[in-house]
């Protein structure tokens, strides 16, 4: 089996390309590491012509988007060209080529921001922001351009990914807590936050190259157990081997200071809760976590120990 992985390179394509280790894989990259199955794309978002790259190719595993950092410089036009546009370009050729599977990687986002209850693969979509919008929409298209056309598609949407190599808020926290700097967060305790570690994500991305059961579906992923944001500190500060410093402020109060600063988006993700069902990923695929929350967070916090910067 060939199998082509865009963002290959990221986070998540790192540890995919590792997994996947003993099937030939072409690895979409924006540079060069020297290794033969290399393909290099400086912008994905350009109108590439894919044809010779998909040549027996039997499963494209879609991983590359902006992310972090990137998304604050990116104009509209560009996220939608990155989201949408080339997504579909990608399955357009992969159609003509006759690839078998495409696996797209969209977001947890184009359910919402927030859940009173826990999302389902069959809720209404209500994307809260521009970004989670054109995933949404590459969702829909993708599955108007496959849909009965010999080329099955299956989109996985995670909630926030976590593991060794991670970036952003979340790197953010392990460095917080690490330094034992006192956080006024130890009363969001009432809360639940679904999260995933990359290695079970990319046990299940593997799981859905081949099984049968996954062709035209929609499935969200997580680590099957939800946690508050409270506790997500004190795991953290035991695997990483310190003493958790959490002051109790009431969750209003950072509400009201979040509001009032203008990071009201950093309110909802510290205070609200965002829960995924995934009910109809383990019926549909016989599948589960390979590793607990608490596995995930020992080994990024061990990677985090190793030199982490």
């Amino acid at each position: 089996m060939r199998i082509l992985v865009t963002g290959a390179s990221g986070f998540i394509g790192k540890s995919l390309c590792r997994r996947l280790q003993d099937t030939e894989i072409l690895r979409v990259m924006r540079a060069s590491d020297n290794r033969s199955n290399c393909i290099v794309i400086d912008d994905i978002a350009a109108d590439v012509d894919w044809s010779r790259y998909f040549i027996g190719v039997d499963v494209i595993i879609h991983l590359a988007a902006l992310a972090h950092d990137s998304l604050l410089d990116a104009s509209e036009d560009y996220i939608k060209k990155v989201n949408e546009f080339a997504t579909l370009n990608m399955a357009n050729y992969a159609k003509r080529a006759g690839v078998k599977r495409f696996i797209f990687l969209s977001s947890i986002g184009v359910n919402g921001c927030k859940s009173d209850v826990p999302f389902k693969f069959s809720d209404v979509p209500a994307p809260h922001d521009f970004y989670s919008q054109t995933k949404l929409d590459a969702e829909a298209r993708l599955e108007e351009m496959l849909l009965g056309s010999g080329t099955d598609f299956v989109i996985i949407r995670p909630p926030l990914v976590y593991g060794p190599g991670v970036k952003a808020n979340f790197h953010s926290m392990l460095r917080w807590v690490a330094r034992a700097i006192p956080l006024p967060l130890g009363g969001i305790k009432n809360n639940k936050r679904s999260l995933v570690y990359v290695e079970n994500l990319v046990d299940l991305v593997r799981v859905c190259i081949e099984h049968p059961a996954a062709a035209n579906q929609i499935f969200l992923v997580s680590d099957g157990e939800d946690v508050s944001t409270r506790d997500l500190l004190l795991r953290a500060a035991q695997s990483l081997g310190v003493k958790s410093r959490l002051l109790n402020v009431p969750p209003k109060l950072l509400g009201i200071a979040g509001r009032f600063l203008g990071k009201k988006g950093i309110e909802q993700r510290l205070c609200g809760s965002l829960q995924v069902d995934i009910e109809h990923t383990k019926q549909i695929l016989d599948w589960a976590p390979p590793y607990s929350i608490e596995e995930g967070l020992l080994r990024t916090a061990d990677w985090y120990k190793q030199g982490s910067i």
